[in-house]
């Protein structure tokens, strides 16, 4: 049985593990050949270990256990230039573009008045200039092709509601939702939708040791706006990754604008 991406080919930032990653093998799953860009780098202002090449590799490897052409790449969603040569590169190789997924990003915590401001600026840079910098580097490429596409931008809760200690993340995912939403508008005539993924807490790499010691610190006042409904206290890249192959497919080809909450009913609350 085909799958719902047979004859695709889907470009992924942040693909060397987490959601990038389960991105990736779940499109490759779905008959998607994957462009896949990671910095492999530790960002300067996160507590937290970096991806590697050896996790891009990885990456790829699944993919092609798949049975899908997999072009995996080092470049920086902020390096203009670099990530468009990625993109040119994929599209050579690969033949075609139908997919973007606008995954990559970092996360730090800090009361907002304490946030230094070069962690303020390598978030921004990151999560929502880069962002941009990736549908730029991508749309004119699905509008010169004439066959629609689908463009899943990652955003948060964070995006949806002030999540307390992540100021600048929250600005960050505030600012691609909104991108996504006149990016949505303006694409619709020629077929290509735009739509944001919101997830809560997923299990990846990106887990800042002073988010926990600041909702230990603030549990009775501020921690209960972290909490879910559902019983699981975490999603797995995976359940992101079915949300990501259901827009990107023809299934979703009425569904644009929207902001999808996978976020085990957070904004319920």
């Amino acid at each position: 049985m085909a799958g719902r991406l047979e004859g695709k080919v889907a470009f992924i930032t942040g693909a060397a593990r987490g959601q990038g990653r389960a991105h990736a093998v779940r499109l490759a799953a779905e008959g998607a050949d994957i462009i896949a860009l990671d910095n492999c780098e530790k960002a300067a202002t996160t507590s937290y270990a970096g991806p590697t090449e050896q996790d891009l590799a990885e990456t790829a490897a699944l993919v092609e256990k798949q049975g899908r052409r997999v072009v995996a790449r080092k470049a920086d969603i902020r390096d203009y230039d670099g990530l468009s040569a990625v993109v040119q590169e994929g599209l050579a190789e690969l033949g075609r573009l139908d997919v973007v997924v606008a995954n990559a990003g970092i996360c730090s915590a800090a009361m907002s008045w304490e946030i230094p401001v070069e962690k303020w600026r390598e978030t921004i840079d990151t999560n929502l200039t880069g962002t941009f910098f990736t549908v730029k580097a991508t749309i004119p490429t699905l509008i010169e092709q004439g066959t629609g596409g689908s463009i899943i931008i990652t955003s948060s809760v964070a995006g949806l509601r002030g999540l307390p200690f992540l100021a600048d993340y929250a600005a960050s995912k505030h600012g691609v939702t909104g991108l996504a939403k006149t990016l949505a508008n303006e694409l619709a005539q020629f077929d290509i939708r735009v739509n944001t993924i919101h997830p809560n807490g997923v299990a990846t790499g990106m887990q800042p040791a002073e988010m926990f010691e600041l909702t230990q610190k603030y549990a009775a006042t501020l921690g209960p706006i972290f909490m879910g409904s559902l019983p699981d206290p975490v999603s797995q890249p995976e359940d992101i990754a079915n949300a990501v192959a259901f827009l990107a497919s023809d299934e979703a080809r009425h569904i644009t604008g929207i902001q999808l909450p996978v976020d085990l009913g957070t904004l319920a609350r």
